[in-house]
């Protein structure tokens, strides 16, 4: 049995102490974000057996049905199934995820406004409320015909910074710098007496896959361009990435990982020899001013879900705040009439949403619960749970982690989670490369993907879209786009018997 990098030792933060200069890897060992107790060595004996990889696929593991652990919440047979919070949440913490929920749902609006609250949106923007990019708390969906906006999907843009060459305390970090006419992202809405920056074209090529027992999977090869330019060509080193919006399920859990524990699994130069690398992406944060892990983004570019909600709000809506306090957004120098245009924050603000607001955003996003699974018991999701296991997508897919001891978060506090992700940057192969850096992670690398609630994505999102640009129609789809360290999992996927491939995608449709 392939059981790759499930369980990493502590010693392996050898190999991740080479990310960094040895002064600022001390400073990635260390969760500024979260107030941590300290394990004893009682919990840490207790915890190694209960995270190490099982051998045993005649049943269910023990808290299997549990993936968030007391956080996990009945499963709704609704489109609401990614919308409840943590079960375990406090009752006087209820009122901060609802009102943040609120602020998440609300519709933005341009300056000036009688609605001093609501105004600042844009002048150039992708959506006017976090909710209309992420549906139902969901993924998002490519465009279904010429008449669907991105409203989803955007492209990310930068070009190459070749005169950087000390990168600061960060080893291996990948300078970029904006697209001068256009930023870090290309948003396709605008405010009257604005122009928006792009419209974005999408166009399919079939590649047709063989498999096993006859079968074959018909793939859809994407090509994205930007259309309909607003503000001057592109600069000729542009680089164009697609994003899709992922699922909000789980996000407070995945940052409550203790940072040692997901650099234990980091293997860069591969020194076991299974062909596996993961990598961390590290970044500086915008919050503590220190290089840390970076868990959120489809590179794992942000390091803490309070950026990642600042930098939305100001690269999706165009909402300014203490973290990013531009008021115009991403519009850049060049953009000289979305610069001088009226903005949110000419009131009694200082910024168009304020560190209350924003926190009660982020309380939301961190408490999103992950649903139960469903038929863990079922003798073709076992099946299927031991092909995973045997093609080695368990490698990077980590299944279980145990959460921090939280002193401020007790909802996301000592608990064993079911995330399959290890959190870290991996080479997917020419297939699924944009060929755009972000920080560290290089133009084939993605983080791994949290699998949890996956099965869920039609029931919630409608449609079935998958992997960074929503290119895989169905689970299979994603699994045959797997390249690079992932090439061999791949492999065994399509020689494998066509009754335990059907009984592996059942294995994903029940987590």
């Amino acid at each position: 049995m392939h059981l790759g990098k499930i369980h990493k030792t502590s010693l392996h933060l050898t190999f991740a102490a080479g990310l960094l200069g040895s002064a600022a890897f001390a400073d990635v060992t260390v969760d500024h974000h979260l107030n941590v107790v300290p394990r004893t060595d009682a919990e840490i004996a207790r915890i190694a057996p209960i995270i190490a990889p099982t051998t045993d696929f005649t049943t269910s593991e023990k808290f299997e049905g549990k993936p968030a652990g007391a956080a996990t919440v009945r499963v709704r047979k609704t489109a609401d199934a990614f919308s409840d919070f943590s079960d375990n949440l406090r009752f006087e913490d209820e009122l901060d995820f609802k009102v943040g929920n609120g602020l998440f749902r609300k519709l933005w609006v341009s300056s000036p406004s009688s609605t001093l609250a609501s105004d600042g949106l844009g002048p150039l923007f992708n959506a006017r409320s976090c909710q209309r990019c992420h549906l139902k708390d969901g993924r998002g969906h490519t465009p279904v015909d010429t008449d669907d906006n991105a409203v989803s999907m955007f492209l990310r843009i930068s070009i190459p910074d070749h005169d950087t060459v000390d990168t600061g305390e960060i080893e291996d970090y990948i300078a970029t710098l904006p697209d001068p006419n256009y930023g870090n992202q290309l948003q396709d809405f605008a405010m009257v007496g604005h122009t928006a920056e792009y419209q974005l074209g999408l166009t399919y090529e079939d590649v047709v896959i063989a498999l096993s027992d006859g079968e074959t999977v018909t793939l859809r090869k994407p090509t994205y361009t930007a259309e309909n330019l607003g503000y001057g060509p592109l600069h000729p080193d542009a680089m164009l990435s697609p994003r899709i919006t992922p699922q909000m399920i789980g996000l407070g859990l995945l940052e409550a990982i203790p940072a040692a524990d997901i650099l234990a699994n980091a293997d860069p130069d591969d020194a076991d020899g299974d062909g596996i690398s993961g990598r961390a992406n590290i970044t500086m944060s915008k919050e503590f001013g220190v290089p840390m892990l970076g868990r959120f983004g489809l590179k794992a570019g942000t390091p803490t879900i309070r950026q990642q909600t600042a930098d939305a709000f100001s690269g999706d809506i165009g909402i300014s705040s203490s973290i990013n306090p531009n008021p115009a957004g991403e519009c850049t120098a060049a953009q000289t009439v979305c610069q001088s245009g009226p903005h949110g924050d000419g009131d009694h603000r200082v910024f168009e949403i304020d560190d209350t607001s924003l926190d009660l955003v982020t309380f939301y996003s961190r408490n999103l619960a992950v649903p139960a699974r469903r038929d863990i018991d079922d003798p073709t999701v076992l099946r299927g749970k031991e092909m995973f296991y045997d093609a080695g997508c368990a490698s990077c897919h980590t299944p279980k982690f145990v959460t921090a001891r939280l002193e401020d978060r007790p909802a996301q506090s000592f608990q064993l989670i079911w995330p399959y992700s290890d959190m870290l940057l991996h080479d997917m192969g020419e297939g699924l490369a944009d060929h755009r850096p972000e920080g560290r992670a290089t133009g084939r690398e993605w983080r791994t993907a949290p699998l949890w609630g996956i099965g869920l994505t039609e029931q919630v999102s409608g449609v079935q879209n998958y992997l960074h640009d929503g290119r895989a129609e169905t689970l299979l789809d994603a699994v045959l786009w797997h390249g690079g360290e992932a090439q061999a999992a791949r492999d065994t996927v399509v020689e494998m018997p066509a009754e335990d491939r059907a009984a592996l995608i059942r294995f994903l449709e029940s987590l």
